[in-house]
């Protein structure tokens, strides 16, 4: 069989929004404890489909990019910034395409955060970046090169703008993730001119659209620190501008909690003090200095342990249901390679800085709290996730907010009387992503705890850049052996039926949402439904199902329900075979192909053939586009085979590509492990229910959610209806017959 081409799902590992995503798309969970969720909006039935009318402003608003045709101008005073908004200054001449980003200036040194710099790095994300951060500065002209500014791959642009802080010193020209395309750099005697000509990313899964988009805008850099803005034509409409200097300025002392002593707890958990200071009168600093030296990261005992400050405005200064912010730092361990801190909460920093006996955070003011004189100050430390209370309480204090500003402006408004900045930006951005226990308690309370799986789509955007979605839930169904247990119920409002689901809606233009790729969408291995549509009948015999993004999603996000999460045990020696999608060397065939002969996982792994010679050919990769069906693995994870119809396999370690077959199937070295599914069995114990006792019958709520006011578009009911029923043949298909899928609201 033809070994088909596939590009790469965007992929980064990392630890992004208060959860891991790894692979195209997986799991969230919310650190800290869940809340109980609440009803934001009204329930109603369209035939077979449900429809949630949020409640006024429950995502917030959007603020989309309105500086298409116009010009910032930034003007140095001192080591701030006046900020006009002027017509468009457009320079046509582009000079020479760059290759890898590396900006070395021959005539001038551009001063910019209190350094002047001869080189500076230009992504295609739309930024400029200075300083390789990490390594020495050059004393006379700062670092050279810089790699870019980072920012988590599902991280809303609305949080992420203050994360570029931890980025700086950057020049957010646009600034959005996912963009390719051609940057240019001309330089003159006095000024450097960067011009961008990107495109969204098109024709994948996680995309929003099929074709290349256009989005053409301008930097210029003068040798006097004047910086200019330009957008000539803009397709996209969020994205992170404004100028980020590191912010140097001396730290002004703002309160000092007090606690009292606690001999009786560890000296790590027994908080004496709580410092809070300001810096350029922008962030805001939060020091825990404890009784002894705090743990270091990585040690076991950290997991689960939380050191927590609110900033409460209501002025009642008690207790979790107050309006409070709430700045966390807490131990996760979340790929099982030991306990780290992590910080979360609205407006902060994820860096956390720890040394000797104090943990050291730091923020911007959140929205809330942008026009508040004074606040009161408490704080909790609790030892693990499971601690119904707290072991230690900071008794709530008064804090006044005197000078501290929050540096997000509105860019479109601004005059040169509108005063100087130390740091301006402005995040563009679509509706706030959804609190997933909002959305399930929304629809089970009005609708009765009656499914299994529930999945959403809407005919809006959600602030995130990948059209798809990471899923979540109580894993409910009381199932063990599988890697991980039933939690939180009660906070997704079920008591115990309910199990898994989308976090957020799926956008209605979408790609996902689309029955096939228009007739006219480009093709190549770039772009992964085309190019199977049209070599499918040939090479299988047969067109490729409907809505085949949609399945891929589906089948993929609700898996997780199962899989992949399990470890073996072979020899004694734990092996992890995810942790979270099987690993890519994984040996993952599907028993029950939904459209392919041979197919990976949905889940992930791979389909692995081994050569006479002793190296693995890959017949299929751990991409799950088009939509596949699931492993024996699974299916023993799911309850519907037994153990002893699950055939040994195997895992690939430490892969070193070794070339290709006649085929194009890629060939790699590669060491190998057995695997069977007793050694699963001695990591995880049993699957119970077992295979004889286990559900087989589940039903799947098809949601579609729409702005407060507004009913359903056309296009939306016809598309969701359409991705219903081929769920439930996707499903029927999948596993063999050996279950089945409803999607009956009633």
């Amino acid at each position: 069989m033809m070994n088909l081409v596939r590009h790469p799902t965007y992929c980064v590992a990392a630890l992004i929004f208060l959860t891991i995503f790894v692979f195209s798309s997986s799991t969230y969970s919310q650190p800290g404890g869940s809340e109980q969720g609440r009803t934001i909006g009204k329930v109603s039935l369209n035939r077979d489909l449900i429809v949630l009318e949020l409640n006024d402003s429950a995502l917030g608003h959007t603020n989309l990019f309105d500086l298409t045709g116009r010009t910032l101008h930034f003007t140095p005073d001192g080591s701030r910034y006046r900020i006009e908004n002027l017509p468009l200054q457009w320079d046509s001449d582009f000079g020479p395409a760059l290759r890898d980003g590396e900006v070395s200036l021959q005539q001038f040194t551009f001063p910019f955060s209190n350094q002047r710099w001869n080189a500076f790095f230009v992504d295609t994300t739309g930024a400029i970046s200075f300083g390789d951060r990490g390594t020495d500065a050059n004393p006379e002209y700062g670092n050279r090169g810089g790699k870019g500014v980072s920012i988590g791959r599902f991280d809303p642009l609305s949080e992420a703008a203050h994360r570029v802080i931890d980025s700086a010193p950057a020049i957010c020209v646009f600034l959005k993730p996912r963009m390719s395309g051609s940057r240019y750099v001309k330089e003159l005697k006095d000024r450097v001119v960067v011009t961008w000509d990107l495109s969204e990313p098109f024709g994948n899964i996680q995309d929003f659209t099929w074709f290349k988009t256009v989005n053409r805008f301008q930097a210029v850099l003068y040798e006097d620190g004047q910086v200019e803005m330009s957008y000539k034509e803009l397709a996209a409409k969020d994205a992170i501008v404004g100028v980020y200097p590191v912010l140097s300025g001396a730290e002004k002392p703002l309160a000092v909690l007090n606690a009292s002593a606690h001999p009786d707890v560890a000296a790590h958990l027994d908080v004496r003090g709580i410092k809070l200071s300001t810096q350029d009168d922008i962030l805001l600093k939060v020091a825990f200095q404890t009784r002894g030296p705090v743990l270091p990261d990585g040690d076991k005992k950290l997991d689960g342990i939380t050191y927590r400050i609110f900033l409460d405005k209501s002025g009642k200064g008690r207790g979790k249901d107050e309006a409070a912010i709430d700045w966390t730092v807490e131990g996760v361990d979340w790929r099982g390679n030991g306990p780290h801190y992590a910080a979360f909460g609205q407006g902060l920093s994820r860096k956390v800085k720890v040394t000797g006996d104090t943990i050291a955070i730091q923020g911007i003011l959140p929205a809330s709290l942008r026009s508040v004189k004074e606040i009161r100050v408490f704080a909790e430390v609790s030892a693990s996730e499971a601690s119904s209370e707290p072991i230690e309480r900071i008794s709530p204090q008064v804090v006044r907010l005197s000078g501290i500003h929050n540096p997000e402006v509105h860019l479109s408004s601004l005059t040169n009387k509108s005063g100087s900045f130390a740091m301006a930006y402005e995040s563009f951005h679509y509706l706030s992503l959804p609190n997933d226990q909002d959305l399930s308690c929304s629809v089970i309370k009005a609708l009765g705890d009656k499914f299994d799986f529930l999945a959403y789509y809407s005919d809006f955007r959600i602030d995130n850049q990948e059209a798809g979605t990471p899923s979540n839930g109580p894993v409910g169904g009381n199932v063990t052996g599988i890697g991980q247990g039933q939690h939180d119920l009660e906070n997704y409002c079920t008591r115990g039926r309910f199990q898994w689901q989308f976090v957020q809606p799926v956008y209605v233009g979408s790609n996902q949402m689309q029955k096939e790729p228009p007739s006219k969408a480009p093709v190549g291995s770039q772009h992964d439904i085309t190019f199977y549509t049209q070599i499918a009948e040939k090479e299988f015999g047969h067109t490729l199902p409907p809505y085949n993004y949609a399945m891929s999603q589906l089948g993929h996000e609700m898996g997780h329900r199962w899989a992949a999460f399990v470890t073996a045990k072979v020899n004694g020696e734990q092996i992890i075979l995810g942790p979270v999608h099987w690993a890519r060397g994984l040996q993952a065939q599907v028993k029950f192909p939904y459209q392919r002969p041979v197919e990976a996982s949905a889940m992930g792994g791979g389909v692995w053939k081994e050569n006479p010679d002793g190296t693995y050919k890959q017949l299929d990769d751990d991409y799950y586009v088009p939509a596949t069906g699931y492993s024996y693995l699974d299916l023993y994870l799911m309850g519907l085979i037994s153990a002893a119809d699950v055939p040994d396999f195997f895992i690939l370690k430490n892969l070193v590509p070794a070339g290709k077959d006649a085929d194009g199937n890629p060939i790699f070295r590669a060491d190998k492990t057995k695997i069977t599914i007793q050694d699963v069995i001695a990591a995880e114990g049993p699957r119970l229910p077992d295979v004889q006792h286990s559900q087989r019958k589940f039903n799947t709520g098809i949601v579609v959610v729409v702005e407060h006011g507004k009913t359903p578009s056309p296009d939306l009911i016809e598309r969701a209806n359409d991705i219903r029923r081929q769920w439930m043949q996707y499903w029927d298909t999948t596993t063999g017959h050996l279950s089945s899928m409803t999607a009956d609201p009633r």
